[in-house]
């Protein structure tokens, strides 16, 4: 009898065993699988950057470019100190795959020229934010310290109104940059009206003021400035910056003439500048 009741209470134990696995089959898997719930709310990565290596700067110029860029290269007496100016001075940098730089600085008989350029890798440790977006934010930051004029009308935006009370007045393109520019002086300002020797006119200064640049990669811009007045020559130093993807890279160009009382040309700065800025970025993209 013993035997008899016992069999049955053990049918109903696994009865009773089995009921509960067909149940957590039907509901689609166990109540307590945390791995599922996880996964819908764990946000992805941010993406890396396109690139994980830089150029080696000092070798990024080729000769022909420094010769247009440094002028009293062609005029040194011998090859050897032609080949050491060509070679440039290396920046201080202890990951060249995060920052590299190199700089140069030739006399010739007209001006002192310098030159140097910098490229910085930018690596965001949050993984909330992407390569791309911290180089972004850095670059905005620089934009933002270089303070840069409002685009100054052109001379068709003057001309649609009598007088050129649209825009800047005809003929002081640049005044209000000045105003706006943070002490900049470039070709286009107040004070210097036109370029060094151009005879441009007041269109051709506004185009050349520091501005924004929108065909040099991802984001680009200008600086132009001229030293204060004095007896001496006045130093330019025109300045590019521009990043693409998660590299920036920074271009300062500066000139002083010998003679007292010189200026050198805005326009003609600003082209070997922007034009070594396409060379940089064709070196990243290579």
């Amino acid at each position: 009898m013993q035997r008899k009741a016992y069999v049955p209470g053990a049918a109903v134990l696994l009865a009773a065993l089995l009921a509960g696995c067909t149940g957590a089959s039907d509901d689609g898997g166990s109540p307590t699988d945390s791995k599922g719930g996880d996964t819908g709310t764990t946000a992805a990565a941010a993406q890396p950057g396109k690139y994980r290596t830089l150029p080696e700067a000092c070798g990024a110029v080729d000769h022909d470019t420094l010769d247009a860029l440094l002028p009293g290269i062609g005029q040194l007496p011998d090859a050897a100190q032609q080949e050491q100016a060509y070679e440039g001075e290396a920046a201080l940098t202890y990951d060249t795959d995060r920052r590299d730089g190199c700089s140069w600085k030739v006399e010739s008989a007209s001006a002192t020229d310098h030159l140097s350029i910098a490229f910085e890798r930018v690596v965001s440790y949050d993984n909330t934010v992407s390569d791309d977006n911290k180089a972004e934010e850095l670059y905005s930051a620089q934009e933002t310290a270089a303070d840069l004029p409002e685009p100054a009308a052109t001379g068709s935006d003057a001309s649609s109104s009598p007088g050129g009370d649209a825009g800047t007045p005809s003929g002081d393109a640049g005044s209000s940059g000045s105003d706006s520019g943070g002490g900049n002086d470039s070709g286009g300002s107040g004070s210097e009206p036109t370029p060094s020797g151009s005879g441009s006119p007041a269109e051709t200064s506004a185009a050349l003021q520091p501005r924004v640049l929108d065909d040099l990669a991802d984001q680009a811009f200008l600086n132009d400035k001229l030293s204060a007045g004095s007896s001496t020559a006045r130093q330019r130093t025109v300045t590019v910056v521009f990043r693409t993807s998660n590299v920036i890279v920074t271009i300062e160009y500066a000139e002083q003439p010998t003679a007292s009382g010189g200026a050198p040309d805005s326009e003609e700065m600003q082209d070997r500048a922007r034009k070594l800025a396409d060379v940089l970025a064709g070196k990243l993209d290579g």
